[in-house]
């Protein structure tokens, strides 16, 4: 038996090449997709057969993440629960895509992930599997083994010399890609903890933010960012820039309680300090190029939008019908806006389009030709109709 195994390195999937080979008598082979953990990779290789696995592959996906996955779900301002910009949502699409590939190259019977049975990857990664081969055979040891806790599997690392990144004092899972970090667990199963200094990697502690504030300049063509400062940059390497930018302002790091799709809550500290810039500079360009009804109308997709990607539904047909709409609707999101970013903040402070359909000339407050303020009476007279009409009936309500 061959299985390829999702492998990042960390706690459960160490301790997974170990028991997959014990527990199946499989060959073990590693895939760990490169979306941008930095050097959370060095040496992940070699660990990986170290550990038990015949080979690992190592795939720099970053520009590919970037490029067909962020960017698009940026386009649609895709935000869960009003918080959570989907950093790890997001990139588990692509690294199941990509397990499936290989399996089918390696001729393997099987593949196997290493989230729990309480969490959202087990069904990000198996929707998507199952959407590229429908008779896949998925191993999730979360959900067969006899470890019940994160304890427990730090002790058996510890007794068959698996080194893993997490101790008891510090049991937090994490997760990074170019979007952001998680962290959860630890201390922070309480949510009233306040999550400690040190659990701090893609942004500064506010403490530690700059103390002067500086100007960034992000321009969209068709509502994908492609420069920062009037510099073009591939997709991956403008994230790189943003989070840089971000990370030395603190912003992007925030504290919330979500509804896992499996019907739990879970308390999570997020580092999304370039995904928070982009969010808030191309909502900033739409408010002068997109038409009123049409932001009304993609709006209205965002809580739909950002469900189907929270809950691994990316390869999903409503998913992909969407992503036609909101693609159409970002034909003239092209321009530059500025950000003021300061001590944990991003502040809008200009936006300019050739697209633009601001017009001065009818907003101004000062003297003007072109709008007639006596015509308002009769608008507002027309949406009065309906109410006049409720007052003067029975159904009166005031």
């Amino acid at each position: 038996m061959k299985v390829v195994v999702a492998y990042s390195g960390g706690l459960d999937t160490s301790v997974i090449v170990k028991w997959i080979k014990e527990t199946y008598k499989a060959e073990v082979i590693g895939f760990c997709a490169d979306v941008g953990q930095a050097e959370e990779l060095n040496g992940v290789e070699a660990k990986a057969i170290r550990t038990g696995a015949t080979k690992c592959y190592v795939e720099d996906l970053t520009e590919e993440f970037a490029r067909d996955f962020i960017f698009p779900m940026m386009q649609a301002n895709a935000i869960y629960e009003g918080s959570y910009l989907l950093g790890t949502s997001i990139a588990r699409p692509l690294i199941g895509k990509r397990l499936v590939e290989i399996a089918r190259a390696e001729k393997a019977d099987a593949i196997c992930h290493g989230a729990t049975g309480k969490g959202n990857d087990q069904v990000r990664f198996e929707l998507t599997a199952y959407a590229m081969q429908p008779g896949i055979k998925v191993i999730a040891p979360w959900r067969e083994w006899k470890f019940k806790s994160r304890t427990e599997l730090i002790n058996y690392a510890k007794n068959h010399g698996i080194p893993v990144p997490v101790t008891a004092a510090k049991p937090y899972s994490q997760d990074r890609n170019l979007l952001h970090i998680s962290f959860e667990g630890g201390i922070l199963e309480d949510p009233w903890s306040a999550p400690p200094d040190d659990l701090s990697v893609m942004t500064r502690p506010l403490s530690k933010a700059a103390d002067e504030p500086e100007d960034v300049i992000i321009s969209f063509k068709k509502g994908i960012p492609v420069k920062v400062n009037g510099k073009t940059l591939s997709p991956a390497k403008l994230m790189i820039k943003l989070n840089e930018l971000g990370s030395k302002h603190a912003v992007g790091r925030i504290d919330i309680v979500e509804n896992r799709f499996v019907g739990m809550k879970s308390r999570g500290v997020y580092e999304t300090p370039g995904g928070t810039i982009l969010h808030m500079a191309h909502r900033a360009l739409e408010t002068i190029t997109m038409d009123k009804e049409v932001m009304f109308l993609r709006d209205s997709f965002i809580p739909n939008y950002a469900r189907m990607v929270y809950n691994g539904f990316w390869y999903a047909p409503e998913r992909e019908m969407l992503q036609v709409a909101i693609t159409e609707s970002q034909k003239f999101v092209t321009g530059d806006v500025r950000v003021k970013l300061f001590k944990g903040a991003c502040h809008i402070s200009g936006r300019r389009s050739e697209y633009s359909i601001y017009d001065e000339k009818i907003c101004t407050f000062e003297k003007e030709d072109v709008y007639d303020q006596h015509d308002a009476e009769g608008f507002i007279k027309l949406n009065a109709l309906r109410l006049r009409m409720l007052a003067n009936s029975k159904q009166k309500r005031y």
